[in-house]
């Protein structure tokens, strides 16, 4: 029984069918490292960009050299201007040379290492002296031919031909180092093709995972931009949702995060989420279940689920793999209270509170009440009735919020039930938050959530200023 209707409901590009499930997680895919378009991305990185990343790790940050041309340039404009030249991502270079030499993240890397800085024309069984590869040697050769054999070479046999030189490409079955596999894009077939070898392919995954995927907090919802599907983010997992219904009763504020596949494989798969809030579950064993949230709470009997205007109807038959993807609840019986709750005002100061099982819960904002019960109605009581009910919690924002005290310039997203501040615009934007989603209230409405540790871009450092704006609100 859906007891609660929802109003107003804002889906960001929801369309049918909107859902996907992918049955298996795997930590290294061979047949699909990153999309197509992440690696000719040339818009991922600017040039000032490109160099602040060197400068946060390593060397680099520091090294000026000859370019293909003779000119002496810094690394970040030799990598990024090869990127652009041949329509390639300045991040699928940066990861290429932290892959081959290790250069990127090292504070006093050797002449050897400069000198074969992608692993260039430099094959398993060739001398690094032969007169025929002297033509690549030099950081800033490096760089730009092998961006140069990418595109003109690997990427242009793939067009004309669907394989490149070595015969890997889309739909093509290959072995590498013993295992068999199909490439699934042209992004696969080049790192393939450039590296051999599944060890170091897999160590290109790890390499972009952590420089160039977000860690999305606890609560968030990422949309994948390719298929639609949606997926939340819990305790390090990506759970699918399923179930339309499940997605518009559960989460009817979310801010949906449109991310590439990519960021979604950095995630093990979690248990799916396909049912609505307050379902009704049977298990094999008989036992029926009140779905609400995370939670499975079992009635003990028929006459309970009855008397709490249940429609023995609405019960679906479900098997115990459904069960477990949620966590069993406190036991519903005659004389529990409607485990659903429902909003009460008070006759004389006006204000409202929730409800269930006899505990009433504060909603110290309206912003609160709009975000956890959106096209709730409430009823008003006298005071005296809401005197005799035990006190809980307030209640706070859901998961996934993006909050702020109205005046202040500083924004936190709630996860796991802490407000945990997002240190610059730079980085909202990195994360791919919309502006106009942040809910503005008071004080105290963010305050009931405490302080967690602050969104950081992987490269980034906690700085004093960040201090001073999350302890601003504190006080």
């Amino acid at each position: 029984m859906l007891k609660r209707v929802i109003a107003t409901v804002v889906v960001l590009g929801l369309a049918s069918p909107v859902f996907s499930f992918v049955p298996e997680a795997r930590a290294f895919n061979p047949s699909y490292i990153i999309s197509d378009e992440e690696m000719t991305d040339t818009l991922a990185m600017t040039r000032e960009q490109v160099q602040a990343f060197l400068e946060s790790r390593g060397a680099l940050g520091a090294y000026v050299g000859p370019d293909i041309n003779g000119n002496i340039e810094r690394a970040s404009d030799i990598i990024y201007d090869s990127a652009v030249a041949f329509d390639l991502n300045p991040q699928f270079l940066l990861v290429l040379l932290q892959r081959e030499q290790s250069l990127v993240d090292d504070d006093a890397p050797t002449q050897k290492q400069l000198d074969w800085a992608m692993g260039y024309a430099v094959c398993d069984d060739c001398s690094m002296d032969d007169p025929a590869l002297q033509k690549y040697r030099g950081f800033g050769n490096q760089v730009y031919y092998a961006a140069k054999r990418i595109r003109e070479s690997y990427l242009d046999d793939l067009e004309r031909m669907g394989t490149t030189l070595t015969g890997i490409g889309p739909g093509i079955e290959t072995i590498i180092d013993g295992l068999r596999f199909t490439p699934a894009n042209f992004a696969t077939a080049v790192l393939f093709t450039y590296t051999p070898h599944l060890h170091g392919n897999e160590n290109f995954v790890r390499i972009w995972q952590r420089w160039f995927v977000r860690d999305y907090p606890s609560g968030s919802l990422l949309q994948d931009i390719d298929s639609g599907g949606i997926w939340l983010i819990k305790y390090g997992e990506r759970r699918p949702i399923t179930s339309r219904t499940a997605y518009l009763t559960r989460f009817p504020n979310a801010n949906l995060i449109p991310v590439k596949p990519s960021t979604l494989e950095s995630y093990t798969i979690g248990k799916p989420i396909s049912f609505p809030n307050y379902s009704l579950l049977r298990s094999p064993r008989g036992t029926v279940f009140l779905i609400v949230d995370d939670m499975r709470r079992g009635f003990t009997s028929g006459e309970a689920l009855r008397s709490l205007g249940f429609n023995t109807d609405e019960i679906i038959d479900v098997s115990w793999e459904d069960l477990d993807a949620y966590v069993e609840g406190e036991p519903i019986d005659v004389d529990s209270g409607d485990p659903q709750g429902e909003l009460l005002q008070d006759a004389t100061s006006g204000g409202i509170v929730y409800v269930e099982e006899g505990v009433k819960h504060p909603i110290m904002s309206r912003e609160i009440l709009q975000n956890r019960f959106p096209g709730w109605t409430f009823r008003t009581v006298p005071s005296d009735d809401l005197a005799a009910l035990a006190s809980g919690d307030a209640v706070g924002f859901q998961d996934g919020t993006l909050v702020g005290v109205t005046g202040s310039p500083d924004v936190f997203v709630i996860s796991d039930g802490l407000r945990r501040p997002i240190v610059s615009g730079e980085v909202f934007e990195a994360y791919g938050w919309q502006w106009d989603r942040v809910v503005w209230t008071n004080e105290r409405s963010v305050l009931l959530h405490d302080l967690g540790d602050p969104i950081l871009l992987e490269s980034e450092e906690i700085v004093e200023e960040t201090v001073e704006i999350t302890s601003a609100i504190a006080l």
